[in-house]
């Protein structure tokens, strides 16, 4: 899917890749932006040469791909980066447009050390942001039980032979496909979601079964005691048919689908709007 972004009232071309699950820019269109470049394709080739010269292995930050050139509309190959690689071609842009997204990338940096040496820290920040981003205290207490329910879970799948990153991506797929009768990419596509996580866009309900869904998994790991990949997609599929049980009762009971097609932009305007009606007046004027 080709999308245009917007920068400064400059655009940006974009691809976002299903399967990956990323978006990749034109690296050309991001130089002219933050160098004002008359000729940004002549400055992306010498800054290329560059890196390539300092020993960057632009291989594994570059890739081509085809986009529509805004001068004739034909689609030519074109050098893009994913939003990695994408900083770090910025940080070796001299230019005083490039500095805040320095500044903040060393921000982001610092903070990140600091959350290792102090992991509570990344707790704290993770409720900032929910704050911030509009979630209710209730829905973040359930967010933040699911991320201890799903790390109890890999810890588990790690114990028993599973490698994490990919078999770790499989196991789930299979948990969430018993469960809510759709695989994870199903789901977000249900959800319209593209980079965004699946449990930062699931109602209170949806979150508690897939809760549900994780620690039934680990109780039945630690249980049944399977080994490696093919053995735990068993049990990880038994695990999210409890759930997935439960779901279909709900939903037998209530008459209506536990799952929804709405994503955090429409809690989040759920919350504005029901906050509006208490105090009858917007919220910047209180």
């Amino acid at each position: 899917m080709n999308e245009i972004k917007l920068y400064e009232n400059k655009e940006i071309r974009s691809i976002w890749d299903n399967e990956k699950e990323k978006w990749f820019f034109s690296v050309v269109d991001v130089v002219g932006v933050l160098t004002d470049s008359v000729n940004p394709n002549n400055y992306w080739k010498v800054l290329k040469k560059r890196l390539n010269d300092e020993g960057n292995e632009l291989v594994t930050i570059c890739n081509q791909l085809k986009m529509k050139s805004p001068k004739d509309g034909k689609m030519y190959k074109t050098d893009v980066a994913d939003l990695q690689g994408i900083f770090r071609i910025i940080q070796s842009i001299p230019s005083p447009k490039a500095e805040p997204f320095k500044m903040w990338l060393a921000e982001v940096g610092k903070e990140r050390v600091d959350e290792i040496i102090d992991p509570e820290l990344t707790i704290d920040r993770a409720l900032q942001i929910y704050l911030q981003k509009g979630y209710s205290r209730e829905w973040i207490n359930q967010r933040l039980q699911a991320i201890q329910v799903r790390k109890e879970l890999t810890d588990t799948w790690q114990d028993h032979g599973v490698t994490e990153g990919i078999e770790y991506a499989i196991l789930t797929n299979e948990i969430t496909k018993a469960w809510s009768g759709m695989t994870t990419r199903q789901y977000k596509d249900f959800k319209n979601l593209k980079k965004e996580n699946l449990r930062d866009n699931m109602s209170t309900l949806e979150l508690v079964l897939n809760m549900l869904a994780e620690a039934t998994t680990t109780e039945l790991t630690q249980t049944v005691n399977p080994q490696g990949l093919e053995e735990n997609k068993a049990v990880a599929k038994e695990g999210g048919t409890v759930a997935g049980n439960a779901r279909k009762d709900i939903e037998a009971r209530t008459g209506k689908p536990v799952i929804t097609s709405k994503n955090a932009l429409n809690f989040s305007k759920l919350i504005d709007e029901v906050s509006y009606k208490k105090l009858d007046k917007p919220l910047d004027e209180s």
